[in-house]
């Protein structure tokens, strides 16, 4: 049975009800809609055909109907309109992109931020691979006699800190010698690129007399450059879902943060996920990894290079429309976040 421009017009009008409401739908309170003008009785037979279609249900006796991850489909691919961002919000997204860009990682887990203030969900930011993430700078900075923190900064502005303990004193001359050594030597290198180095030889020739400190200290350079490769998962707003209806259930909710809990497969599953934005709902995802919900996704772009995922999970009754419109605001305004740092790569 095909789906009649009426029976577009009430499934659409159930579906805008329900993610507002929470609440089933009846014929009733439809029939009062003027966009729809459209008798209780008819509407009532209407939403019969539809629940034969398996496009709603009713969640018991008596009771309205809700929709199906089936409806919601059909409601994201051709009924929801699109949603335009008031510019206040426009203005809050771009000021709060903009006004502190230091680091890459810290930017990302922002917009996160962002994102979960802005829907009430969890919200989450994958980092970019960084296998071809040029590295920019390599310093050693004392803390007391036995230690000292390698920095690494890469073009993209990815920082990455590690604590070093010495087997020996060492002067903070000999440590920006080795700082501006390193950056010469490696600056312009792929993360790649720079562990298939013979690390201590070089600076065994290079600076002879660095070459014990060296020793020293390459082990933790090899061991950060090995973690910078690793993709970062920031999460926000995991608490949210206590506000949603969908998980008043406890055992529900349990399960919900047992899967947001569990970032080594839900990083596999972001990372195996399409560029672009990409809605899956319901039974469309893993019930392993996502079960019962909807998990939106949009790529997001570096100085045109690296590429991440920013997205949302949550219950399938979640408001499409808006949702896809800040996510793609969010992603569209990394990139140009980032831009206002490319004068400084060559530095």
């Amino acid at each position: 049975m095909d789906l009649s421009e009426r029976k577009l017009k009430i499934l659409q009008a159930i579906v805008s009800d329900f993610i507002s409401s929470a609440e089933p739908v009846g014929s009733r309170a439809l029939s009062k809609k003027e966009d729809l003008n459209i008798s209780p009785a008819t509407i009532r037979n209407e939403m019969a055909d539809l629940e034969e279609m398996g496009y709603l249900k009713q969640p018991y006796t008596s009771a309205g109907r809700v929709p199906t991850d089936k409806a919601y489909r059909l409601y994201v691919n051709k009924l929801m309109q699109k949603y335009e961002l008031p510019e206040d919000e426009k203005e809050m997204i771009e000021r709060e992109l903009t006004s502190d860009i230091i680091e890459l990682d810290k930017t990302i887990k922002h917009a996160s931020e962002i994102l979960s203030h802005m829907t009430n969900l969890t919200s989450f930011a994958m980092t970019p691979k960084q296998d071809k993430n040029e590295i920019k700078q390599i310093n050693f900075l004392p803390v007391d006699d036995d230690t000292v923190v390698l920095m690494i900064t890469t073009k993209n502005e990815k920082i990455k800190n590690m604590a070093i303990k010495l087997n020996a004193k060492c002067s903070q001359r000999h440590l920006e010698l080795l700082s501006r050594t390193m950056s010469y030597n490696y600056r312009g290198k792929t993360i790649t690129d720079a562990l298939t180095m013979d690390i201590v030889k070089n600076f065994e020739s290079d600076v002879e007399i660095l070459s014990n400190l060296s020793m020293n200290l390459m082990p933790g350079f090899i061991r950060t450059l090995e973690e910078m490769l690793n993709v970062e998962l920031y999460m926000n707003g995991m608490t949210n879902i206590f506000n949603i209806p969908e998980y008043s259930n406890m055992e529900r909710a349990r399960v919900f943060l047992e899967m947001i809990n569990d970032k080594q497969d839900f990083t596999e599953l972001l990372v195996n996920r399409d560029d672009g934005v990409v809605i899956t709902i319901g039974n469309e995802n893993s019930s392993e990894v996502v079960p019962d919900s909807s998990l939106i996704t949009a790529t997001y772009h570096i100085n045109g290079r690296l590429v991440g995922k920013l997205g949302v999970v949550g219950p399938t009754r979640m408001n499409y429309e808006k949702i896809t419109s800040v996510i793609e605001y969010i992603t569209q305004n990394m990139d140009n976040a980032f831009k206002l740092t490319e004068g400084n790569d060559n530095d």
